[in-house]
């Protein structure tokens, strides 16, 4: 059998993509090798989604999401592509269990928390350093944490994980908050976080489990140390393009290059959402490219001889 689309990745963009190509009558597969939602997933509190009044939790608009592109007929398998050949005009998309046909490709795969790059930070991963809140917040409950960052995510984690620890302390490397407006607002007013500006991580403390950081201040290049049980990073996403490097053109950066109907380089390879190269990344973002995407997907699969 040879699918019309398959769409690589379960977040908002590759969903959407799903849905409107099913409802498009197109064949549509859709993999995804974790679970719904992606980064979205790992949001607790979603205040900016167009239609929900009430803040949404992003587990729950991820399930909404693919049980609408089931709804109209996307077939969902959860297992890992290891291998993409894009360049005929029938794709071959391998994953673990299978080897998929298909006359168009939809790349969706989101992006991985960036690391510190510290030689502590592999070791103690799962151990007190995490890079999702939302996840293992409840483990550290009446404990003192840091988050690391500046931006929204950090932000939202920061006031997220106050609600249960004792103590949260948000470390960031400049002397203001990147986050927009309202997260800065809501992390100032809250007693229970300290803001530690113009520092970064030089070690992280801990024999079994995480003890403590080692901090540098960037401007006097002063150290100091905090006790905590716990650190979340939360620097930035790294895009997943291991798969296509070499094969479709990529930034600087390292994400997807397209032009705005999401067509990469190649004839029939669409990419979406977080991947590619855009300046803003949201979950409305991506939902929307996933919408041009599967658009793009149908004009081509319709004029294609193969």
């Amino acid at each position: 059998m040879v699918y019309d689309v398959i769409i690589i990745g379960g977040g908002p963009a590759g969903f959407t993509a799903a849905l409107y190509s099913a409802r498009a009558n197109l064949k549509t597969l859709l993999l995804e090798r974790m679970f719904s939602g992606g980064q979205m997933a790992t949001t607790e509190v979603m205040e900016n989604y167009p239609g929900f009044e009430d803040p949404i939790n992003g587990i729950d608009l991820a399930m909404r999401m693919e049980n609408q592109a089931k709804k109209f007929g996307a077939e969902v398998i959860y297992d890992e592509v290891m291998e993409l050949e894009l360049k005929e005009k029938i794709k071959t998309v391998t994953t673990r269990q299978t080897v998929y046909k298909t006359k168009s490709v939809i790349l969706a795969m989101g992006g991985s928390s960036r690391r510190l790059g510290i030689d502590q930070e592999n070791r103690l991963m799962g151990r007190g350093v995490s890079y999702c809140a939302t996840c293992d917040g409840s483990f550290y409950r009446d404990m003192e944490v840091a988050v690391i960052g500046g931006g929204d995510t950090a932000v939202e984690d920061a006031n997220y994980l106050s609600r249960m620890c004792k103590k949260v302390y948000l470390v960031h490397r400049r002397d203001s908050l990147r986050a927009v407006k309202s997260l800065q607002d809501e992390v100032f007013r809250n007693p229970k976080v300290e803001i530690i500006w113009d520092s970064v991580v030089e070690d992280i403390e801990g024999k079994d489990a995480v003890e403590a950081l080692k901090l540098r201040n960037v401007r006097t290049g002063e150290s100091s140390r905090i006790n905590i049980e716990g650190v979340f990073v939360a620097i930035g996403i790294n895009p997943n393009t291991k798969l296509v490097q070499g094969v479709v053109e990529l930034s600087e950066s390292g994400h997807i290059i397209t032009d705005e109907n999401m067509n990469t380089n190649i004839p029939r390879v669409m990419a979406c959402g977080d991947i590619r190269e855009k300046n803003l990344r949201q979950v409305v973002t991506a939902a929307a490219d996933g919408a041009i995407a599967a658009y793009s997907a149908e004009r081509q699969v319709d004029s294609c001889d193969c």
